[in-house]
């Protein structure tokens, strides 16, 4: 479907992300989607059933549109060489005093695994889920072909131009176009091809980068990272996207599923500036820097998903801990301009500071 509008009914340009890990409630998309926007679920990181129920959860809070994001699994990484045992070996090693700090033993050998993607992609479809959505990759044509005969809409997330026409081209509906500036992973899943320089740079403007994109696809563009407010919805907009996906603007909602350590690293003074690291998971992602992004950046593996299940249960016992500079404290460049209001109202206040931008 192409066009400048998106093919479901939200009555505000307002998308909450996705946030895996337990930021994305059944509550908090019920409230976004009760509000006028899009609320999401996080598929990632949880089991097939899990992801049943919160769907189940948020049908009996509301009826309007929502939707659940997937990781699409890169099954190459399955057929690496074996230097990523060693490099995630040695990272093992690195770690282990973080672990006795926290009382925590590291596993001895995580493996890679595809998150149940056979499994969600038929939860998907069985439950007909009205928006379907995909990090870290295009889903492919035969499982496009399943979820519009389910009548989902299919939206992809991309980083570049050339992304996005691969996800137009795989059947995506519409394209979440992230910068820079966005919290948590960033969604890269494809190099340069020939026609582009083999070093060209993403413009960290938001804006500047939905503008590349929609001179590449005409498919309806939904831009993220780094939007905090109103006037920053209307700039995208004004850029050509038809809606905005906010997430770190939600972390501080009551309905966020956030642990309380996350949520007040954000309003923490000792907490000045965002980086990408991979050193929680094996793939970039930005959060608050902290003491473990900078002791272990340096030496933590390319290795995806096999670092986030080094690290999982080391995070979760600092979080029990209270220990912040442990943890990922994944958000965007704007966090501190965080609110902490319910769901709603954010989206009300968006909406009126969209209506004041425009005037």
């Amino acid at each position: 479907m192409t066009g400048r509008v998106l093919p479901f009914g939200p009555s505000s340009p307002i998308i909450q992300a996705p946030m895996a890990g337990g930021g994305a409630t059944p509550a908090l998309a019920a409230a976004v989607s009760r509000a006028g926007g899009l609320g999401f679920l996080a598929a990632g990181y949880r089991t097939a059933q899990d992801v049943r129920r919160e769907i189940a959860a948020v049908r009996e809070r509301t009826d309007r549109p929502f939707g659940v994001n997937v990781f699409v699994p890169d099954f190459a990484a399955a057929r690496r060489e074996p230097g990523d045992a060693a490099a995630l070996a040695r990272y093992r090693e690195e770690l282990v005093p973080e672990a006795e700090r926290h009382g925590v033993t590291l596993p001895e050998a995580p493996a890679w695994d595809d998150d149940e993607w056979d499994a969600k992609i038929g939860l998907l479809v069985d439950e007909r889920v009205p928006v379907a959505g995909f990090t870290f990759g295009c889903p492919p044509p035969e499982v496009t072909a399943r979820l519009h005969e389910a009548g989902s809409v299919i939206m992809v997330m991309v980083n570049t131009p050339w992304e996005a026409v691969a996800a137009a081209e795989a059947g995506a509906d519409a394209v979440i176009v992230q910068s820079s500036g966005a919290g948590g992973h960033q969604a890269a899943f494809l190099n340069p091809p020939p026609s582009w320089p083999p070093t060209w740079e993403a413009p960290d403007d938001l804006p500047e980068l939905v503008a590349l994109v929609r001179e590449a696809t005409d498919v309806p563009l939904v831009a993220a990272g780094g939007i905090m407010d109103g006037a920053d919805v209307a700039a995208v907009l004004a850029a050509g996207a038809v809606a905005a996906q906010l997430g770190t603007a939600f972390l501080r909602t009551p309905e966020s599923g956030t642990h309380p350590v996350h949520k007040a690293a954000l309003a923490d003074p000792r907490f000045t500036r965002t980086a990408f690291t991979r050193a929680f998971s094996g793939r970039t992602a930005r959060g608050l820097a902290n003491r473990f992004m900078a002791e272990h950046e340096a030496s933590a593996p390319a290795c995806y998903p096999q670092v986030h299940h080094l690290t999982k249960g080391l995070r979760r016992a600092a979080a029990e801990h209270g220990d912040p500079e442990a943890m990922a404290l994944w958000c965007g460049r704007g966090y501190r301009r965080c609110r902490d209001l319910p769901a709603a109202a954010l989206v009300e206040a968006l909406m009126e500071e969209l209506g004041a931008a425009r005037v």
